[in-house]
């Protein structure tokens, strides 16, 4: 077991508030100050700046954080493969998943992998396929799934999932009863869109560049954060967005949300596993080949 004082630093590390850290520890806060305190006297050096209620970390708590950090991950694979080798399938996978993907993908597959699996632990952070990437970068999670065009040398894709981008609005709509519309008609539709950085933003403007509609041409009415947000907005609105099929799979179920097709527009796209290059643990590769297996159409 790793001393359970460097669980305390990265924690205040991390929140860099001495109170959340508790919270999250489960522990008093005197404790927490005593656990660092303890630290600071052993290696003979503040790892904190303390200013009222604000801390930050020194550059001698800066160079701790980050060997603590090498050495959480060592522990955690050296728990993975121990484990592995009696057969056993335990420990904590950490996913980082873009917000499509976590909001109506992984509630699909991840109760059913648990129940296989009931010794895992899965910790689940989203962001938009910019953040994935970030937190994949600082190894703060050890399985990235994204969508998007771009792909970067640090990481290893693997295709996951096809998906298929529509543009959506209520059911009620007169566009709906068309049944194709032409592209130009799109310039003048009220649109949501997701937000810079988003990977369905970047498929959705490639796509439209692909029958040579200018993205900077479209009438946006807003971008948003997230396509529950989106989706939610179209249910009490006339307007209109382009969403992953999968978001909208119960709106069309029960006729509250219509497709509306374009003539020459196929939006079809992947999502991804994304791993560091050169890195693998057994925990990905086992959710990995299950979640390839899984129906999520269901």
């Amino acid at each position: 077991m790793l001393d359970f004082r460097l669980k305390v630093f990265h924690t205040v590390a991390r929140r860099l508030n001495f109170t959340r850290a508790a919270r999250e520890l489960y522990i008093s806060q005197p404790a927490v100050t005593k656990h660092i305190k303890a630290l600071e006297e052993e290696y003979g050096t503040r790892l904190f700046d303390r200013n009222g209620t604000k801390i930050q970390l020194t550059y001698a708590g800066e160079l701790f954080l980050q060997h603590t950090e090498r050495l959480f991950e060592i522990h955690r694979k050296l728990e993975m493969s121990l484990h592995a080798l009696s057969g056993k399938h335990t420990g904590k996978l950490r996913i980082g998943a873009s917000t499509t993907i976590a909001s109506y993908i992984l509630p699909r597959v991840l109760p059913a992998f648990l129940k296989k699996y009931p010794d895992m632990e899965i910790e689940l952070r989203s962001g938009n396929t910019e953040q994935v990437e970030q937190l994949l970068q600082d190894k703060a999670v050890d399985l990235g799934i994204t969508e998007g065009f771009s792909k970067l040398p640090a990481f290893r894709y693997t295709s996951f999932l096809r998906d298929e981008i529509v543009l959506t609005a209520g059911a009620g709509h007169p566009l709906t009863k068309e049944e194709t519309i032409n592209p130009e008609v799109l310039k003048t539709l009220p649109l949501l869109l997701r937000e810079p950085g988003s990977g369905t933003l970047e498929v959705v403007e490639h796509a439209l560049r692909g029958i040579r509609i200018n993205p900077a041409d479209l009438r946006v009415s807003m971008q948003l954060s997230s396509s529950e947000s989106i989706r939610e907005y179209l249910l009490h609105s006339d307007s209109f967005a382009f969403l992953s099929v999968y978001t909208i799979l119960h709106e069309l179920r029960n006729g509250s949300l219509s497709i509306i097709d374009v003539n020459g527009l196929e939006i079809e796209r992947y999502f991804y596993f994304m791993q560091l290059q050169g890195q693998a643990d057994p925990l990905s590769g086992l959710f990995m080949d299950f979640a390839l297996h899984h129906n999520y159409r269901l």
